[in-house]
């Protein structure tokens, strides 16, 4: 064969794999439902941030104290990604969702009693079975979305659906700013020299204000499990049943698969900790809670400009490289954060999203890569990596109470602990660029 026609093979490939459609015409009904789930998670994701800083004002928490909102709520991930996993086995990914939906709207409805009690802990509890349902539509969805057409055009379709996750997560910013931080009592007085009655009569209020836009997203969430069950969904045909635990096996003993998990658990916990204590770092400034909304939805508005063009850069670049250079960028976004005070190390923090855009769908992506009939059960674990949105907010929030509850208390290399505390996220974007780096020879060698 002469040099002549090799070029010309290699060009005819090329563009056969660009013309292979990401997603295919048979599929597109289902793939606009399922991609719909992922703006319905990255609602309750984005709603429920601010209400770290809200619950620490109503209710007189520390900031430890107030991180357990992030603890209940990624922790519902840890505990159910597995058995959503094995449900979906043994059933279907309908099924999977379906049932993924009707928690979900059990634990938003579980807010109307936490309020009529006023107790933290009936919160965490309604948080807790909440994100029970997002862990079945998380690890229902991602791996469905995978299967719905071409093995090579998965990442981009997954990167293409994972697009949509930003613009939910804007809505419950939204929805967080105007329906509930705006009419926050609890913000517009000296809450700390109240007297006790005056204080009840606005706890009651306010978490009332809380309760609402929750309940209306449980009857919502309904309404689209009626939807859903209503339509013919695609089923990928299962070879034969596997054992649990000898797919277990198998999958830990593939470096890529073990290195995504650990990358997306560190990944989630950078992520949670970037927008969960945005707020914290805007109040140092003097900025209140309201206004920090606008800075929160900057963040995601370029988080969302990165995704789009990175699902359309993963068409010309080795997924590793990409993720491993937006890590090293993010790494030196977090230093800006860290170490420059003022407006600009807010901007520094926001510019970390863009720098994140990729990340999530494409350690997905590339874990799952060749793994077959063990696909649903690494998908669970990469689920149950979530977690990490659980644990390392609870710790970055311990090291802002060093000095006291405020944000300045001490200073730590010369910076308050407010922003010493970013350094959490740094060490996690330093895994995530070795896990990028890694998979650029994970993805030549396919293995």
């Amino acid at each position: 064969m002469n040099l002549k026609t090799t070029k010309t093979l290699n060009t005819t490939k090329t563009n056969l794999n660009n013309a292979i459609p990401v997603v295919s015409k048979e599929h597109l009904l289902p793939f606009i439902l399922v991609t719909s789930l992922f703006a319905l998670w990255g609602f309750a994701n984005d709603i429920t941030n601010p209400m770290v800083s809200a619950f620490k004002k109503i209710l007189e928490l520390d900031n430890f104290q107030a991180s357990l909102v992030q603890l209940a709520f990624y922790g519902g991930y840890g505990t159910m990604a597995l058995p959503a996993a094995i449900y979906i086995k043994k059933y279907s990914y309908k099924k999977g969702i379906l049932l993924g939906l009707l928690l979900y709207a059990i634990g938003a409805l579980m807010f109307y009693p936490a309020a009529v009690y006023q107790e933290y802990i009936y919160f965490l509890i309604a948080l807790y079975v909440l994100t029970f349902g997002l862990a079945f539509l998380e690890t229902t969805a991602n791996p469905y979305i995978l299967s719905m057409g071409d093995t090579r055009t998965a990442t981009q379709r997954l990167n293409l659906a994972q697009a949509f996750n930003p613009i939910g997560a804007l809505s419950g910013l939204f929805v967080a700013q105007t329906f509930i931080l705006g009419a926050l009592q609890s913000d517009d007085v000296d809450y700390g020299s109240l007297s006790i009655t005056a204080k009840e009569s606005i706890r009651a209020t306010d978490l009332m204000v809380i309760r609402d836009p929750y309940v209306a997203l449980g009857v919502f969430v309904l309404l689209m499990f009626g939807v859903i069950s209503m339509v013919k969904m695609p089923e990928s045909v299962e070879q034969k049943q596997t054992n649990i635990w000898s797919s277990i096996k198998r999958l830990f003993q593939k470096k890529r698969f073990v290195g995504g998990v650990i990358a997306q658990t560190f990944y989630v916990g950078a992520q949670i900790m970037c927008w969960t204590y945005i707020y914290q770092y805007a109040e140092l400034l003097g900025i209140d809670n309201q206004t920090t909304v606008y800075y929160a939805m900057l963040a995601l508005a370029v988080f969302l400009l990165g995704r789009w063009l990175c699902t359309f850069l993963l068409r010309f670049f080795n997924s590793g490289f990409l993720l491993s250079g937006l890590s090293l960028a993010a790494m030196g976004c977090t230093l800006g954060a860290i170490f420059i005070q003022g407006i600009t190390g807010l901007y520094s923090l926001i510019a970390i999203s863009f720098c994140m855009s990729l990340m999530f769908p494409t350690i997905y992506g590339i874990a799952l890569e060749g793994l077959g009939e063990d696909t649903k059960y690494g998908s669970a674990f990469l689920v149950m990596a979530i977690v990490g949105g659980a644990i390392l907010p609870s710790l970055q929030g311990m090291i802002m109470d060093i000095g006291g509850p405020g944000y300045d208390d001490v200073r730590i290399l010369g910076v308050p602990e407010v922003n010493f505390s970013f350094v959490l996220p740094l060490v996690c974007f330093i895994v995530v660029a070795i896990y990028g780096y890694k998979a650029i020879n994970y993805t030549k060698n396919d293995k």
